[in-house]
């Protein structure tokens, strides 16, 4: 028996800002956990208006904020930086909507808000469960 198809290609995950908080929020290794949870090859996508969020909340956000914004951008080294053009009035959310939805890419994000707009348009939605594991919704 081979290997499927979707088991070669690469899974692109995207990443809401918040999931780079998850480490230090809820002490999760997000990398091991995401690796057990889809269990085949992933690449994660950090668009650049969630860099630009993550770097905004290191400049400017309260000691706490900065410290762990700053530990977020180092995890955010771990990820494939994608340039995407969209006027700098575009919300990130929105951002992150359009391209999962183009891409049929898994999103991981805690942000009530952003999931249903996600589950609305039939993307999977990753995110932590019970504050102690990863979790994904819809199906890849």
């Amino acid at each position: 028996m081979g290997v499927s198809r979707s088991e070669r290609e690469t899974l692109k995950v995207l990443l809401d800002s918040n999931a780079f908080f998850v480490p230090v929020q809820f002490k999760i290794d997000v990398f091991s956990d995401l690796k057990q949870l889809l269990k085949r090859r992933f690449e994660l996508i950090l668009l650049s208006p969630v860099k630009c969020e993550l770097e905004a909340l290191a400049r400017k956000g309260s000691p706490k904020i900065r410290k762990n914004a700053s530990y977020a951008l180092k995890l955010a080294e771990k990820c494939k930086c994608v340039e995407v053009d969209f006027p700098a009035s575009t919300l990130t959310d929105d951002v992150i909507v359009k391209i999962a939805g183009e891409w049929k890419s898994p999103v991981f994000t805690n942000d009530r808000k952003l999931k249903k707009r996600l589950r609305d348009i039939s993307v999977p939605v990753i995110y932590v469960r019970q504050k102690s594991r990863l979790e994904i919704d819809g199906m890849i």
